[in-house]
């Protein structure tokens, strides 16, 4: 982060950077006149509202749009990014989501929601003394400050360190320290003083509940230590608190309501009038333009301005005035959607009896060609059309995926061959085969030239062989996120040579290339990942966490940046030591199947926590993730579709028993459809709704 002295410095120094604009993620140009625009025309040139109103976007990320447009940024504790408290059951055993009761009302700030406390208020503000220099305000202090968001995240670095700065080097005095989640909501529902929202930490890292550094904080005025954080009773462990804090923040109730929120926050109650009529008014120095430091000549009371505005917090740049829109409500359900594993079959023979390895379903509108590509065990592929209806009902009812005509015949079958056969001592398997997102292109490992292969989707030609293990290439993993230029995307290697490559695929020259130049077959990876001692045997990568998986033939799984910094070791349960499946989820759940014994899984946070583990009675050979990663699906040789929920591997349901092993997964890109590949040449597509409770 960097600050400038004024404004024509800041133009200065955009017209020497490139031209990188805000981020294309938002959907705004990336143009050096985009780095200009103001918190509002940002708002309003961004595609960010139009998606989250059709529900492409999570209140999650939308939230976190609108925190950065109007200068809210990790890098300011002054003005850290502000998130809303949404439920106000913190007692009961069990949370209901679907409970309206267990939300708190978003139309109202948090100082109204108890009658007693928005009396005090309202009385402060019509008492307020006309000839007084300060406007009248209804909060004294702010919803949003340093000091809260130090005190939010004491347990964890560097904030620890920043708390202790701030106070002379020691800890709070122990009844002020954040101890508890009831007792945090309770005090803002009770004191004056305490209006405070809640930090985005709240809502996705479970390392800030947990006394893992040991501080000592004291003894409260009960006699209590003050240590780990208390959760409430619907919670037995910080992951759980924040998988249903998370769930609550994405449920119905608030989506059709947080546009309320938005509008006291960023919105027309924000200041003006309608602050007024919202008892919404807090002191004057936190909103913006109040006050003009330049016109301050004096050092020393630019100086005390400046300290008095970072004391009482700082209200973000206004976004719009007018009330911001709301969420369309989520299409009808029918009758069959109300029982997930309900399911409609399609299954149709691909290449004969020769087992189908991998399986691709992208299938978003936005694909010119949507369908499901096949590759079986021979290297023969298929690209089977994907027909889609506007109708919810009968797109449920059935799936509908045209068979590839080019199987039809033997010239049609030959453009169909992904080039030579590979090395005699790669069984081919899932995790030797991607589809880019866009069905134009699949990369294969396995060569015995040791490289890696792109061939084209539409006539099987190779396109591009791209060379940097110093032995076989054993299995690729894809990632791509609209965040990376141009729709690009990540792609890793990894090999029996012990190390990881991570490497750009480039939509813009459609193949793998250095990020601003086609680099002809030869281009140089991004980063190489090491610390294997074995060869590498399954890899996973989210482009969106900027993180890498991989796992090698003894064991351990090696937790990487796409930059190749070394993060976490994860070393299986028990006996468990080798590695065969691999998956990322979006919030960065591990998800490892271990082949010793009859099978293994486990699920580990990103920082190396094991979260959960299960024995298997059956050696899994597929696993699929949903978008959200709550929910995976697995299959394997006895041929039966398991769907299990991924933080506790609780088994949800098992669907009856296909008609071979399953060697490879998918979900289509709208999670309407599993597509299985299975070893008797088939593929099964099932219409699928996965539970919408956790």
């Amino acid at each position: 982060m960097f600050k400038f002295a004024d404004q024509q410095t800041v133009r200065r120094v955009v017209r020497a950077l490139p031209p990188v604009g805000v981020g294309i993620y938002y959907g705004i140009p990336q143009t050096r006149a985009a780095s200009l625009y103001s918190p509002r025309q940002l708002f309003q040139k961004s595609t960010m509202t139009h998606r989250w109103q059709k529900g492409e976007v999570s209140n999650f990320q939308y939230l976190m749009f609108l925190n950065t447009i109007a200068g809210r940024s990790f890098c300011d504790l002054n003005q850290y990014p502000v998130f809303p408290w949404v439920l106000t059951n913190f007692e009961s055993d069990t949370l209901d989501l679907t409970d309206a009761n267990n939300y708190r009302d978003l139309s109202r700030p948090i100082g109204v929601l108890n009658p007693t406390r928005h009396a005090q208020f309202l009385e402060r503000y019509a008492s307020w003394d006309e000839n007084d220099d300060i406007p009248p305000f209804h909060y004294g202090t702010h919803y949003s400050t340093s000091g809260f968001t130090l005190a939010w995240l004491i347990r964890v670095e560097p904030f620890a360190t920043q708390f202790l700065n701030l106070q002379g080097g020691k800890f709070d005095h122990p009844g002020r320290t954040f101890c508890s989640i009831i007792r945090s909501w309770n005090n803002c529902q009770r004191d004056t003083s305490d209006v405070k929202e809640l930090i985005p930490e709240l809502y996705y890292l479970p390392e800030m509940f947990g006394n893992s550094n040991n501080f000592t904080f004291g003894i409260d005025d009960d006699g209590i230590v003050i240590d780990d954080v208390e959760l409430p009773k619907w919670a037995s462990t910080p992951e759980e608190f924040v998988m249903l804090h998370r769930a609550a923040l994405e449920s119905k109730h608030v989506s059709a309501h947080l546009h309320e929120w938005i509008d006291l926050i960023f919105g027309f109650k924000q200041k003006g009038p309608e602050a007024e009529k919202a008892t919404n008014v807090f002191f004057h120095l936190t909103y913006e333009g109040n006050v003009d430091l330049d016109s301050i000549a004096d050092p020393i009371m630019r100086e005390a301005v400046e300290q008095q505005i970072k004391s009482f917090g700082q209200t973000p740049s206004q976004l719009l005035h007018d009330p911001h829109i709301s969420r369309m409500p989520p299409e009808p359900q029918n009758i069959e959607e109300e029982e997930p594993f309900k399911s409609i079959y399609l299954t149709f023979k691909v290449t004969g009896d020769v087992p189908v390895t991998h399986v691709a379903a992208n299938t978003d509108s936005t694909v010119p060609s949507p369908a499901v590509v096949t590759i079986s065990c021979n290297q023969c592929f298929s690209v089977n059309k994907w027909l889609t209806s506007a109708d919810l009902k009968q797109s449920l009812r059935g799936v509908q995926v045209e068979q590839d005509p080019m199987l039809a015949t033997s010239a049609g079958r030959q453009k169909r061959q992904l080039g030579e056969p590979l090395d005699q001592s790669v069984t081919p398997c899932a995790c030797c085969f991607v589809v880019t997102a866009d069905n134009k292109h699949i990369m294969a490992c396995g060569y015995w030239d040791n490289s890696f292969k792109c061939f084209s989707a539409d006539s099987g030609k190779l396109t591009q062989c791209v060379f940097g293990h110093w032995d076989v290439v054993t299995c690729l993993a894809y990632s791509r996120h609209v965040g990376l230029t141009g729709g690009d995307a990540f792609v890793v290697s990894g090999s029996r040579d012990a190390t990881v490559l991570v490497w750009r695929w480039s939509m813009r020259f459609q193949r793998v290339a250095a990020s601003d130049r086609a680099e002809g077959d030869n281009p140089s990876p991004l980063a190489i990942l090491t610390g294997h001692e074995q060869p590498v045997v399954c890899v996973d990568v989210s482009a969106s966490l900027g993180l890498v998986v991989s796992g090698s033939q003894e064991g351990p799984c090696l937790l990487h940046t796409t930059t190749g910094n070394l993060l976490r070791t994860l070393r299986g349960p028990g006996e468990c030591v080798r590695p065969r499946l691999l998956k990322l989820t979006r919030d960065g759940l591990v998800l490892v199947n271990y082949t010793d014994g009859t099978g293994h899984l486990a699920v580990f946070t990103v920082n190396g926590r094991l979260l959960s583990d299960k024995g298997l009675d059956d050696q899994m050979l597929a696993l699929a993730l949903n978008k959200d990663g709550n929910f995976f699906v697995s299959g394997g040789f006895s041929r039966y579709l398991r769907v299990w929920r991924t933080h506790d591997l609780c088994l949800l349901h098992t669907y009856p028993p296909c008609d071979g092993s399953i060697r490879a997964l998918t979900i289509s890109t709208d999670q309407r459809c599993l597509v299985a590949g299975l070893a008797s040449g088939s593929i099964l597509a099932i219409a699928v709704n996965f539970p919408g409770r956790l």
